[in-house]
């Protein structure tokens, strides 16, 4: 049983960011996180929201940064932390939830291991 499986992240980079519709692919290398619910984007004090000016592009701004630690914290989001004080926080709180289905992360990491909250 693995403890957090988005441990397998840390030391692999962000390879791209990919809107589709009305949600998020994330990928890195092979791994790759589909946030259902809109990520944020965490500088400092800052948090980039869905539909900010600044929100693509302090998000694309995270390709080709290493992962310090991915985790998922109290089942209640999902934080990818970069090199240069930089992360990717996503709610897994219920109420948060945009999806009819009640899913807020798929994270695949193969076909024999995928994740879903």
């Amino acid at each position: 049983m693995v403890d957090d499986p988005l441990s397998v992240l840390v030391g692999r980079q962000l390879s791209s960011v990919e809107f589709v519709m009305d949600f998020v692919q994330i990928r890195f290398g092979g791994p790759c996180l589909t946030a259902i619910t809109h990520p944020e984007v965490v500088s400092g004090e800052r948090r980039y929201r869905w539909g900010e000016c600044a929100y693509r592009n302090m998000l694309c701004g995270c390709i080709e940064h290493d992962v310090r630690s991915a985790y998922i914290r109290s089942n209640q989001e999902a934080v990818i932390e970069f090199d240069g004080d930089v992360s990717i926080s996503i709610s897994l709180r219920p109420e948060d939830s945009r999806s009819r289905s009640g899913e807020m992360l798929i994270f695949d990491n193969g076909p024999e291991d995928t994740w879903i909250w």
